[in-house]
């Protein structure tokens, strides 16, 4: 449309066409690819011609021609054990299995798509060839987890426990530190305990009453403060800790309690 009073236009017509572009690789729904784990097919050492191993089932999420797949034998322990169909993905035995095949098969399988160019995909998949399970155990942990990733894992393990060592015997002497700290500073009594050492007078060998005493202490103070309680009897004596045989006889309470700076063991 011009800007002419009356304004003159004419049409016309554009046509689109929107193309699929092969973004996408194809994905591979099975066998499952993980790094821990393990899938393998196992297949009887009867097995004829023709015998369907496994499938491999892959999907590509472009559209048209760029999602038509193909599957290819790309790598293979014998080649001229198996095959892989070339649309659908089966992998199937191309002659008789005989007793000198080996036990451990592993066959790499390429998945391409029919996109300008074209994308990929590959797969492993391990074949055991044996007629019973017990076979298959003897074999089994030496397929997937190469050299790498099992050293990998040590270095991780061994990584691990030398740090929970090392935080283990760091708590502990941090744990000690402060409670050497609280002690040293505390101004809490320290209350120790202090058997008594007594002795009954008329030999009997047990005492008739119990005469008890209290030792408060500071760690910041060398005084101490002395309690006694009621003594029943006088008939009590307190022996000598140097173990000597000589004993200091009681009189009566009051005279302890007039003397409270004289040792009292």
């Amino acid at each position: 449309q011009d800007g002419g009073s009356p304004p003159l236009s004419s049409n016309a017509t554009v046509k689109i066409n929107i193309q699929e572009q092969n973004d996408n690789p194809p994905q591979v729904l099975y066998p499952v690819q993980t790094g821990g784990s393990l899938v393998a097919e196992m297949v009887p050492r009867s097995a004829d011609v023709g015998y369907l191993v496994t499938k491999v089932v892959a999907v590509d999420v472009d559209s048209g021609q760029n999602a038509w797949l193909s599957y290819k034998l790309q790598k293979a322990t014998d080649r001229a054990l198996f095959e892989v169909g070339l649309q659908n993905g089966e992998i199937r035995t191309i002659r008789q299995v005989t007793d000198k095949d080996a036990v451990k098969q592993r066959l790499t399988v390429i998945v391409e798509d029919n996109g300008q160019p074209s994308r990929s995909a590959t797969v492993i998949v391990n074949v055991v060839v044996a007629d019973s399970f017990p076979e298959v155990l003897s074999e089994f942990t030496d397929f997937t987890q190469d050299k790498e990733y099992n050293d990998n894992l040590t270095f991780y393990l061994v990584l691990a426990l030398a740090v929970v060592s090392f935080l283990f015997i760091t708590s502990v002497k941090i744990y000690r530190w402060r409670q050497s700290r609280i002690m040293f500073h505390s101004n809490l009594p320290v209350i120790p305990y202090y058997p008594p050492r007594y002795s009954d007078t008329l030999g009997t060998g047990t005492l008739q009453h119990v005469y008890n005493y209290e030792v408060c202490r500071t760690t910041d103070s060398r005084k101490s403060d002395c309690k006694f309680g009621g003594a029943g009897s006088q008939n009590v004596l307190i022996m000598d800790p140097s173990s000597t045989g000589t004993m200091q006889r009681i009189q009566s309470e009051k005279s302890i309690l007039d003397e409270p700076d004289s040792p009292l063991e």
